[in-house]
């Protein structure tokens, strides 16, 4: 894969098409209304971390004083405050997410009694855990009882709130209950629905929407300029209308993954062995080419239900794409197997 900017919402200053949230808070925060906690809620990449982020630089930085002054979450990039969240260093901003698993912890510690920090592929390489834990949680009672710097708000990102276990909602729940003054938990979620009733309850919500093609194709010419007019175009229409997908897919060269894939299984029963085994193998191998995979097998099957004469046995294929891609992270199913399998089934459905 090619080097490319890794854009980070802690650092992103810039947001689009999510104005009506932007205003939605803002207009709270000038009437003095503000919720406590907010879920923001959408699907994966749409903006929902950089919104998180960009209502904590306001708060942080804004002038109470002078609220008509203010039309947007914009504050200035040079200021202290922008910086000091994108180093992760302001000392009222508390985000919680997943944590590295132990091993790959120890790396780190170690790394940094040495003097010697990891690099930016050794970080992308290292595993987190499965789900946020109770004692993940924990760390923002540690947090709320400090006191804040200059009377200001303390604020908590939970990215996201949907991997937490049972016993970390729970333990959220306590603190939405009785929660400190001037604080603000900012509840980030990509199903809203599965989180508990009872937290959903205690929550301002911010829903938020997918992106218009236009709008991430606009976003895709401001991070990845080096894309063709054609390519911008392709991957907006794959990509649902989230640009974390469609750079994921410009970085990972989606589109010609599933032009590929495409073109074998819509030979149908007359594919190319050679041809299939060699996808198989190339896809196979890496892991974030195969968890892409799934992705596109099931958007080739949505794609292709209306047309197909049999849909009950093309929608079994979809079920047996999700269980044998967990079972290869589950039972470590051989993948290449599994790969071939399933587009000899997919084949025998067309």
């Amino acid at each position: 894969m090619a080097e490319v900017e890794n854009i980070l919402p802690q650092n992103n200053g810039f947001l689009l098409g999510q104005t009506e949230a932007e205003e939605i808070f803002l207009k709270a925060w000038k009437n003095n209304t503000l919720h406590h906690a907010w879920i923001l809620s959408g699907p994966q990449g749409i903006g929902k971390a950089t919104l998180a982020y960009r209502i904590a630089r306001f708060l942080l930085w804004a002038d109470t004083n002078k609220k008509d002054n203010y039309s947007s979450l914009n504050i200035p990039e040079n200021s202290q405050i922008f910086q000091q969240i994108a180093g992760g260093s302001h000392p009222d901003l508390k985000v919680l997410e997943k944590d590295y698993i132990e091993t790959d912890k120890r790396k780190i510690i170690s790394a940094i009694r040495k003097g010697e920090p990891l690099d930016d592929n050794e970080i992308a390489n290292l595993k987190k855990s499965a789900f946020i834990r109770i004692d993940d949680v924990r760390k923002i009672n540690d947090f709320l009882s400090k006191t804040s710097f200059n009377d200001g708000w303390r604020i908590v990102i939970i990215d996201s709130a949907d991997d937490m276990n049972k016993s970390a909602a729970n333990a959220l729940l306590k603190i939405l209950e009785e929660p400190p003054a001037k604080t603000i938990l900012l509840l980030i979620s990509h199903n809203a629905g599965t989180l508990l009733p009872t937290i959903r309850s205690r929550c301002a919500k911010l829903p938020m929407h997918t992106l218009k093609k236009n709008e991430v194709a606009s976003l895709l010419r401001r991070y990845r300029s080096n894309l063709s007019e054609s390519m911008v175009a392709k991957l907006a229409e794959m990509s649902d209308g989230s640009i974390g997908k469609a750079i994921r897919y410009a970085d990972y060269e989606a589109v010609d993954i599933y032009n590929e894939l495409s073109a074998i299984l819509y030979a149908k029963r007359n594919f190319s062995l050679s041809k299939m085994l060699d996808f198989c193998n190339k896809n196979a191998i890496d892991d974030d080419k195969f968890t892409l995979l799934q992705e596109l097998l099931l958007k080739f099957i949505k794609d292709n239900m209306a047309e197909c004469q049999d849909a009950e046995a093309l929608y079994a294929c979809w079920q047996e794409i999700r269980k044998n891609f967990a079972d290869c992270v589950n039972i470590n199913m051989d993948r290449r197997v599994m790969l071939i399998n399933i587009l000899n089934g997919i084949c025998k459905v067309l």
